[in-house]
């Protein structure tokens, strides 16, 4: 049987439109907040079109020693040029970024999740150290 963790994908985010990119400052220090930048095809540009879009993108924190993660938030792209005329008839389009802003007394990793409805599941971390 399949499982959750089976289901996600990891790529360079140079070369794959789809991976989660997390931009943020690599240190911090104690007491002050962090903050990343969370976007969908920095590099290569996601379509985000009523056919092929990215609906979400999730953000967590694990602070070293932890055994789960915090949610940092949920981030929801729902206009992709659709409307009532029909499919990409709209002028609106969201485009997949997102910033988040947290504290923490403890190193850790910033993981995000994003799902594209057409190649599914993807994930990226990144280190923070807090000094």
């Amino acid at each position: 049987m399949a499982e959750v963790k089976d289901l996600f994908q990891s790529a360079d985010w140079k070369t794959e439109k789809h991976m989660p990119v997390i931009e943020t400052a690599g240190k911090v220090k104690k007491g002050e907040m962090v903050s990343a930048t969370i976007s969908v095809g920095k590099e290569i540009p996601h379509p985000n079109t009523t056919a092929h879009h990215i609906r979400w993108i999730e953000v967590y924190f694990l602070p070293i020693g932890e055994k789960f993660p915090s949610q940092l938030g949920r981030f929801e792209f729902n206009a992709h040029g659709e409307s009532a005329q029909g499919a990409d008839t709209s002028t609106i389009f969201t485009h997949p970024q997102a910033i988040v802003k947290f504290k923490s007394d403890k190193s850790g990793a910033f993981l995000a999740a994003s799902y594209c409805n057409i190649h599914g599941l993807w994930q990226s971390a990144a280190q923070i150290t807090v000094e």
